[in-house]
């Protein structure tokens, strides 16, 4: 179902409501009885919540995919580019949810009350937290198919895919988290980060998603500056875990990196042993910014299927690809280790040359298992013709993205050429920085500080500045997390994990 923005969000008074609900006769002179009804229904419906803004990065995997899947480490590390999510909760009266993401162009609404709550909410139904969060329950996957269905059922095989893959994952988790009278919500999300590129797309976005939720809930009461460690651990653990079950949703078997990565942000040596119990998380706080040069090869690819192709190459030869993941395996500790070195300075060559040989050692271990591309092993060439770094895949491969590590002082001539020559076969370059915040909270959504339209008290962000704001460029410099100094944005606010 196509729907305006002014269908959705109800901007008139009627939405403001009274505070008591007191519907007590109260006549005006010169009320008409339509004007007085009006009254009435105003003063009866809830008022309205402060919109808000959430957002969460996306990331690159330096070391370790795919062997990340089958239990060995993987070192993930946050990028600059990001999502943002707009939460808008409508007046009482309005009994819709609505998703508006334009990226995907996907706009759809659903009543609140068609929904299949008695499913999720019966008592057979019921299970431990643990379980909620580990797994996908069939009969509740199985009760929202025509609610998924109906999204954009004669889009393109592709781009139906994603947007359905999107609803499913906002219903489960709205559904699971939410009650029956949850109030209409419209949600409206813009990316700076490219789809189907191994950047973590999706998984910021269940971030997004997970987040905005728990915070409707009333269940996250940070983040906030005197907040302790602890309990911003376990609040980020919530996020996580939720993230999780969208990502499930979205991929079916993925590995948690993604979503760990994209709530806790700066940079983790990741390890899932048993899907039954937690992973194993080591955060590096003290990870060096990293500044890359991110190449999308704008070849789409499927995550879940490079994953099960892989799976099908271990069951064909299982000790030989044993070797290649525990191979991948030591160069990830290998990476750690000198990424975590005191000594370890990111801007001598020595120290980058170190990663950067693990780094190509590792895209050779990948081209082994068949995950690469012929678009990703052109960005290889170009860049090695050039002498300016390393680089290898990143994400599940079949296209997406190459990360290199750039040497420094580089010839800016060199460098130049590069780019051109990126740009004549249609790629498409990105600068990001590594190790940066991971979700955020803006509440309500007025930011002030490093904008041009900054009034006193902030400027609100509402849905039609938003919805315009041009490109990753417009939606960075209305929304982003970070002025143009680099530093946090007045308004924005990270949880803050200390390590153990």
């Amino acid at each position: 179902m196509k729907v305006k923005v002014s269908d959705m969000v109800d901007g008139s008074d009627a939405a403001k409501g009274s505070v008591n609900g007191s519907t007590a006769p109260s006549y005006v002179n010169g009320d008409s009885p339509i004007a007085h009804r009006l009254r009435m229904e105003r003063k009866a419906s809830s008022p309205m919540a402060p919109a808000f803004m959430v957002s969460a990065p996306g990331k690159v995997i330096l070391c370790g995919e795919h062997s990340v899947v089958h239990g060995k480490a993987a070192i993930a590390a946050a990028i600059s580019l990001r999502s943002y999510l707009h939460v808008t909760t409508l007046s009482k009266s309005k009994r819709t949810v609505s998703l508006r993401f334009p990226d995907i162009d996907l706009v759809h609404t659903w009543n609140i009350d068609d929904l299949p709550w008695a499913i999720f909410n019966s008592p057979a139904k019921k299970k431990s937290y643990y379980s909620l969060v580990t797994e996908l329950d069939p009969d509740l996957v199985e009760a929202l198919q025509p609610h998924i269905g109906s999204v954009n059922p004669n889009a393109p095989e592709k781009v139906r895919k994603i947007q359905q893959n999107s609803a499913f994952a906002f219903l489960y988790l709205f559904l699971s988290l939410g009650w029956p009278s949850f109030p209409g919500c419209l949600y409206t999300l813009r990316s700076t980060i490219p789809i189907s590129a191994g950047l973590g797309s999706s998984a910021s976005v269940s971030v997004c998603i997970a987040s905005a939720l728990l915070i409707q809930l009333r269940t996250l009461s940070g983040p906030h500056p005197d907040q302790p460690p602890e309990e911003a651990r376990l609040q980020v653990e919530r996020i996580n875990r939720w993230a999780f079950v969208a990502e499930m949703c979205i991929h079916g078997n993925p590995s948690g990196v993604d979503n760990t990565v994209a709530t806790q942000g700066k940079a983790v040596v990741y390890q899932r042993t048993d899907y039954a119990k937690p992973p194993s998380v080591k955060p590096l706080w003290d990870f060096p910014e990293l500044p890359l040069l991110l190449v999308d090869t704008q070849q789409l690819k499927s995550t879940a299927h490079e994953v099960a192709k892989v799976g099908k190459l271990k069951q064909t030869h299982p000790k030989l690809v044993g070797t290649i993941l525990d191979a991948m395996d030591q160069v990830t500790v290998s990476a750690a280790e000198i990424l975590a070195d005191d000594d370890f300075d990111h801007e001598d060559e020595e120290d980058l040359r170190r990663v950067g040989e693990l780094m190509t050692i590792n895209h050779g271990l990948l081209v082994s298992l068949g995950v690469s591309h012929p678009r990703l092993e052109r960005v290889r060439e170009l860049v090695d013709h050039e002498g300016i770094g390393w680089t290898k895949l990143t994400g599940a491969g079949g296209g997406g993205c190459s990360i290199t590590l750039l040497r420094p002082n580089i010839d800016h001539a060199r460098l130049q050429k590069l780019e051109d020559q990126l740009e004549e076969e249609n790629y498409q370059k990105f600068e990001t920085t590594l190790g940066g915040d991971g979700v955020g909270v803006l509440w309500p959504a007025v930011l002030k500080n490093g904008t041009e339209e900054d009034e006193e008290g902030g400027m609100e962000i509402d849905l039609e500045k938003f919805l315009n704001a041009e490109g990753t460029e417009g939606v960075e410099r209305l929304v982003g997390c970070h002025g143009p100094g680099g530093g946090e944005r007045e308004g924005w606010k990270f949880w803050k994990v200390e390590s153990r």
